[in-house]
């Protein structure tokens, strides 16, 4: 027969809802900047793609996803220290983002959000000009 701690399912809930520094609470996730996009990645093992909803509100894209219960009524639960039911997450996406154009794959349990880059939040080199030139500028300099 298989023993379990009665003080350890506490421990898991707490975890599961609150998270660890080591393992958050639901959907782990990565981001960075590669080029003209930021990626995310978030981890959903076990959630099949169908029952993943993404959305985009102003500026709040919203991961929605549900993990069910791969055991009928009639089981008898040993162990259930894997957290199920529906997870959401919400990420606020800043002005130099393009809301409207992310793009969306799932492989392997992870989902890839590739998020680009607005065209005005590119950096880009501002010409300086002058009148009259440099002598102007250093004629101006020598009388003060």
């Amino acid at each position: 027969m298989l023993m379990l701690d009665p003080f350890r399912r506490l421990d898991r809930l707490a975890e599961q809802v609150l998270g660890t520094a080591a393992h958050p609470a639901a959907m782990p996730m990565d981001a960075w900047r590669e080029g003209d996009e930021y990626i995310v990645a978030l981890d959903l093992p076990g959630v099949a793609v169908d029952s993943i909803d993404l959305g985009v509100e102003k500026n709040v894209l919203t991961v929605r996803a549900e993990r069910k219960d791969v055991f009928g009524k009639d089981t008898e639960l040993v162990a259930a220290e894997r957290p199920r039911g529906v997870f959401s997450r919400q990420l606020i996406l800043g002005d130099a983002m393009e809301a409207d154009k992310v793009k969306a794959s799932y492989d392997a349990g992870v989902l890839t959000l590739r998020i680009p880059v607005a065209a005005q939040a590119t950096p880009r080199k501002i010409e300086i000009e002058t009148k009259g030139g440099q002598q102007a500028f250093e004629e101006r300099h020598r009388a003060l």
